[in-house]
């Protein structure tokens, strides 16, 4: 919208539209891949801290996974007996010391950071690429109004998508995304229109 603002809708804005694609496309994969793979990292560090302590001190995270069960509930002479039963398999007692002391899921560390990665680059590529569709076919007034009216609708139906997890309504969540793109395209629109007469002054 900035470049359309500054070229009146101009062949400069395919360009543009494109590079930001690509360019947004790679920063967002980057950023899931090091988010992924640092969460794994850290959560491997402290699963094998936790091992280190297993070997190390036995009886004190037995102690620990004792004070855990009492403190859900269990009797104190039980909860014993459960973290003794449970240290007699060290790999067994190391699958519930991370997930009871440090609340780590095992199962969550399966994920592929570059699989989330490309889930990334795609989704946002496909997102990036509505406005951008009709400066592939024609230039100018026409080309922005068409482009506007896309963007429009796609946000609405990513508003309307974020219902499933706010269980607000779809029209209010659908609009309030709608009205908030649309403010956000036409300062950006505002700051290229003054940039391109300043420009061509």
């Amino acid at each position: 919208m900035g470049i359309a603002g500054a070229t009146a809708g101009g062949s400069g804005v395919l360009l543009a539209g494109l590079a930001g694609l690509l360019a947004g496309a790679l920063s967002m994969a980057l950023g899931e891949w090091i988010s992924v793979k640092s969460s794994q990292e850290l959560y491997e560090n402290q699963m094998q801290l936790e091992m280190e302590e297993l070997e190390t001190n036995p009886e004190g995270e037995q102690k620990e996974l004792a004070l855990i069960y009492m403190a859900k509930g269990i009797p104190q002479n039980q909860a014993h007996e459960m973290a003794a039963e449970i240290m007699k398999d060290k790999t067994h007692a190391h699958q519930i010391l991370i997930k009871e002391e440090l609340g780590i899921n095992a199962e969550e560390l399966q994920g592929s950071a570059m699989e989330a990665a490309l889930y990334s680059f795609f989704l946002f590529g496909i997102g990036a690429i509505i406005p951008v569709i009709p400066f592939l076919f024609m230039s100018g007034a026409m080309a922005i109004y068409i482009s506007v009216g896309l963007s429009a609708i796609g946000l609405f139906i990513i508003g309307s998508a974020i219902t499933l997890f706010t269980g607000k309504s779809i029209w209010y969540s659908g609009f309030r995304q709608v009205i908030f793109g649309l403010i956000a395209a036409a300062i950006t629109f505002g700051i290229g229109k003054i940039i391109g007469v300043s420009v061509s002054g």
